[in-house]
């Protein structure tokens, strides 16, 4: 399986973004079903409609062209329906039946239109909880290593540590004196060795030996004139738990807050100018790391994918017009008020979210493609 998920390359990409966004607009159609609202059509993709199908109750199921998105599109947006005449042509406006302003978007309570349009973000969280506690059952969690008590997991050929005499196993007590508790500890002294030999004291086999390496400089940092040093060791091996299914849920949803936590500092980074841009990703970097991990197998692909997904429902909460974050805003203020907002205050919201977002999506996808290897 994981040769086959490899072999189908920058395709994952698509299989994996068009699963993220049927479960987000899945989220909206089940609670907008539920909340009594016609739905008109679910799809997949925007454009020409490459595959459809209606159901018994009137909803379109289809697959776009083009696989950015998708959208459910509701009925009753207003108080007036537009028809178009069956003997001329013409479009013409009518008022609503009681009929349609029963299972009219538009009609129903605040609290029932917040609960359709927080669905989305929600569902995607949801997904990733789950996809992280079967993960968790099947393959089982990963379990925190020791490094001072299993020792180097493994030692790269050819490489500095190779070289001077390091085996898989030994515990690393101290480099030119300074003790090493974690591996990060030796990440550090590594990093800060300039290139300079170092004086390694290990344990092997009840025994301390003393070694001497020099630390070499990354290939891809050497190319860039870079300062980055590697040693040619890898920490311990990981463990891994099989959980029951309470636990993993439980698992689950405690890794996704954590990563919703790490994302949104990630951030905050960004915007407050601690971390580069260069971070930040777009549907060109997402189509390089879903090939990159897809080459790792199916296992890293669920779990990037959960990712994602997390990233989709936190993308799509934040209060930006055109976004459920930005609908949740004005649902907000609505509250609030005691009304809606105006239709031509949301008009120029909603216009300014569009410029914001298409400004965003180009300024990171050039950021993506400057930033590919050449």
């Amino acid at each position: 399986m994981d040769s086959f998920v490899g072999s189908v390359g920058y395709f994952n990409a698509i299989i994996v973004f068009c699963l993220l966004v049927f479960v987000h607009e899945l989220g909206h159609y089940l609670v907008a079903r539920w909340a009594g609202v016609r739905v008109e059509t679910f799809s997949i993709g925007f454009g020409r409609e490459i595959w459809g199908r209606t159901d018994k109750a009137g909803t379109r199921w289809k697959v776009s062209l083009i696989p950015l998105g998708g959208y459910v599109k509701m009925f009753g947006e207003g108080e007036t329906l537009i028809e178009r005449g069956e003997s001329d042509g013409e479009e013409r406006e009518r008022p609503l039946t009681e009929a349609e302003r029963a299972v009219s978007f538009a009609h129903k309570p605040l609290g029932k239109r917040a609960a359709v349009v927080a669905a989305g973000p929600v569902a995607n969280f949801l997904f990733a909880i789950v996809i992280l506690a079967g993960l968790y059952m099947v393959h089982g969690k990963p379990v925190p290593t020791d490094f001072q008590e299993q020792g180097v997991g493994s030692v790269r050929e050819g490489s500095a540590a190779d070289r001077a005499g390091f085996q898989p196993g030994d515990r690393i007590l101290s480099v030119d004196g300074r003790p090493i508790e974690t591996f990060e500890d030796l990440r550090q002294a590594v990093a800060e060795s300039g290139g300079e030999r170092l004086s390694f004291t290990i344990a092997r086999e009840g025994e301390r030996l003393t070694l001497n390496a020099a630390p070499e400089v990354r290939d891809s940092e050497a190319e860039e004139g870079g300062t980055g040093y590697l040693l040619g060791v890898t920490g311990p091996v990981a463990r891994f738990e099989r959980q029951g299914p309470f636990g993993a849920l439980a698992s689950g949803a405690s890794e996704t807050w954590r990563l919703t936590a790490l994302t949104l500092s990630a951030i905050g980074e960004i915007f407050y100018g601690d971390r580069s841009v260069d971070d930040m990703g777009g549907p060109v970097k997402i189509v390089q790391l879903s090939n990159d991990v897809a080459q790792l197998g199916l296992l890293s692909l669920i779990s990037f994918m959960a990712v994602l997904s997390i990233n989709l429902g936190l993308l799509n909460l934040f209060p930006i017009p055109m976004l459920d974050g930005g609908h949740l805003a004005f649902y907000a203020v609505e509250a609030v008020r005691g009304r809606p907002i105006g239709e031509r205050t949301q008009e120029v919201a909603f216009r300014i979210g569009l410029a914001l977002l298409l400004a965003l999506m180009i300024f990171i996808t050039i950021n993506d493609v400057l930033s590919l290897p050449i």
